[in-house]
């Protein structure tokens, strides 16, 4: 089974920006649709954003207009380009499917936004 390293995480000021990248162990251009999650602490996880295989993308309305989503199909890697952080975007980020599938979650990426 395909696995799916986050990296690209860390701290921030309010205001800044950072790159998660989400590198599969193998091929992902099989994956209709795929998306970055997050959990804060003491919160469920939430769909952050989602893109399809063929790039259409849909974000939450805590993060639209501040985030962009992307994947390259070649390099087996789905990103998220997260500008304007907020301290409320601290969490735990995590890329899968979605659908999520159990299998897929992995380690996460953590991004701390400091006041």
């Amino acid at each position: 089974q395909v696995q799916l390293v986050e990296s690209g995480g860390g701290l921030v000021q309010a205001g800044g920006s950072l790159r998660l990248s989400c590198a599969a162990s193998g091929s992902i251009s099989s994956f209709n649709v795929m998306g970055w999650y997050r959990q804060a602490p003491g919160k469920q996880r939430e769909l952050v954003a989602v893109i399809t295989r063929g790039g259409i993308t849909n974000y939450a309305a805590s993060v639209k207009g501040r985030v962009l989503i992307s994947r390259d199909n070649t390099k087996n890697t789905v990103y998220l380009q997260m500008n304007s952080l907020k301290p409320e975007d601290t969490a735990v980020y995590y890329c899968n499917l979605k659908p999520p599938g159990s299998g897929y979650w992995g380690q996460g990426t953590q991004v701390t936004v400091s006041s």
